[in-house]
């Protein structure tokens, strides 16, 4: 028995399964594992020992080199995927805008084109749909037909992504027609409109306002309603970073009668409150990103919504721009801050500390949340998503135990801050492998530009 590299010793962990063992890995993929693999004909051992082997990071909402709002987003697919994979993710799933009068296929080459000679780990998209007509429902199941099976509608942002229930109901139909899925942005963008706009006449333009002006009534009814659209064109539905109780509970409800609802939350939901906002001075535009932070409580709601099965995977909404220059945009209007907020580097980390730590839940739960579900649901499983033979060898040597500060001192985000800054987590990725090639080790890069692969992917799967 040949490998490429034999990674001894280790404790292996899947969404199901804990075991000691090793895993073999030949041209890329996993061909074994098991206890006591030989040894004498590998090309590299790796010592495992006293950790925890498990399947790479898989982030399926992140924006690279995206404009937004008179400016783009600080990491590109080059600084973003080191970033990621120095946290231990070894795939993302990013968005391809389609903008008003375009088509969704020069949405799709365009963003093509920014990841090309620049990813370091494996990549596909999602295509965020702004503009239905006759032509874009044919494109959207061309797509799904091309192994882009997901797309992105806005219930906020009117005048820029928002679309109409009318439109959201034919995409839906569209998708369910093709085996694809929408993910969906929910938030009640017209009554939104109205409040921003009240706030603003009333010389309210603090970055707290940003949060203080989108309820979660107006989170819970967009929720509702998504649900309630996708029910009738009799398709899935994918609530992307769900930030509250209420929106949770919508997502439980439909859950619980059986319909194909299903939602991802943020670490920022998690672990950073509407307190952050009140910094001092311009301090809270930080944590300007939608939907906003939400009362402490909350957070305690979306840990139990993730042990419970209620919520199923947890992404990043990876959207950095940079405090200076680029937040302060909007130093006297809290509309101009640009939304987003830098998360890319350090998910597994914060949801192994809060959850697995925390005792929350389990460690195979904690695979499954920031693994296997995405490469389920998101038409990656089983070459992503778990340590199996057959399987792509991207995986991570994760240490257990021990314990990092989270700083913009030291990430490796192309951004001045960070929204966790002084952090202190516990459960570290020391080694990490995509398709077999270290990426990262020592606290090295050793990847390079381009390695990462396009995934055309599987329509989704049902959890």
């Amino acid at each position: 028995m040949r490998f490429d590299t034999l990674i001894r010793n280790g404790m292996i962990v899947t969404a199901t399964d804990t075991y000691a063992g090793d895993v073999g890995i030949h041209n890329g993929k996993i061909t074994a594992t098991g206890a006591g693999l030989p040894a004498e004909n590998a090309g590299r051992v790796i010592e495992a020992r006293g950790r925890y082997v498990m399947p790479g990071g898989i982030d399926v909402h992140t924006h690279l080199d995206m404009p937004f709002g008179g400016t783009t987003s600080s990491d590109d697919f080059e600084t973003g995927t080191v970033a990621a994979a120095f946290g231990g993710t070894t795939t993302l799933i990013d968005f391809a805008i389609q903008y008003k009068g375009q088509t969704l296929r020069h949405a799709f080459d365009t963003w093509m084109k920014k990841a090309d000679g620049k990813a370091t780990i494996d990549y596909a998209f999602h295509c965020i749909i702004t503009d239905i007509s006759g032509a874009q429902l044919q494109e959207m199941k061309s797509l799904v037909g091309e192994g882009v099976p997901t797309f992105k509608l806005f219930m906020a942002y009117p005048g820029v992504f928002m679309l109409d229930d009318a439109s959201i109901f034919k995409a839906m139909g569209s998708a369910a027609d093709s085996g694809g899925m929408i993910c969906m942005h929910a938030e009640n963008g017209g009554a939104i409109d109205v409040i921003v706009q009240r706030a603003l006449a009333e010389g309210k333009r603090a970055p707290k306002y940003h949060a203080l002006t989108r309820p979660t009534t107006a989170e819970a009814e967009a929720t509702s309603r998504a649900i309630a659209l996708a029910e009738m064109a009799g398709a899935p539905v994918y609530i992307v970073h769900l930030s509250c109780n209420e929106a949770l509970e919508k997502v439980r409800e439909a859950r619980d009668r059986g319909l194909r609802a299903y939602a991802e939350t943020c670490p920022q939901y998690l672990y950073l409150s509407l307190d952050d906002m009140n910094g001092p001075g311009f301090d809270g535009a930080k944590y300007v990103f939608t939907p906003p932070l939400r009362e402490k409580w909350h957070q305690e709601k979306l840990w139990q919504g993730l042990a419970k099965d209620d919520l199923q995977v947890v992404s990043t909404d990876h959207c950095p721009f940079c405090f200076k220059e680029q937040k302060e945009m909007g130093k006297d209007d809290f509309t101009k801050i640009p939304n987003g907020g830098p998360g890319i580097e350090h998910r597994l980390s914060l949801v192994f500390n809060g959850g697995v730590h925390g005792k929350r839940f389990s460690l195979n739960r904690f695979v499954q949340l920031v693994s296997t579900a995405p490469a389920k649901l998101f038409g990656l499983y089983p070459r992503k998503g778990t340590v199996a033979a057959g399987s792509d060898a991207d995986l991570v040597i994760f240490d257990p135990d021990e314990e990092q500060t989270i700083s913009a001192k030291t990430h490796h985000m192309r951004v001045d801050y960070s929204m966790f800054e002084g952090t202190r987590v516990k459960g570290v990725p020391k080694v990490v492998l995509s398709r077999g090639r270290v990426v990262v080790e020592n606290g090295k890069f050793m990847g390079k530009p381009g390695s990462g692969e396009f995934l055309r992917r599987q329509n989704p799967a049902r959890i």
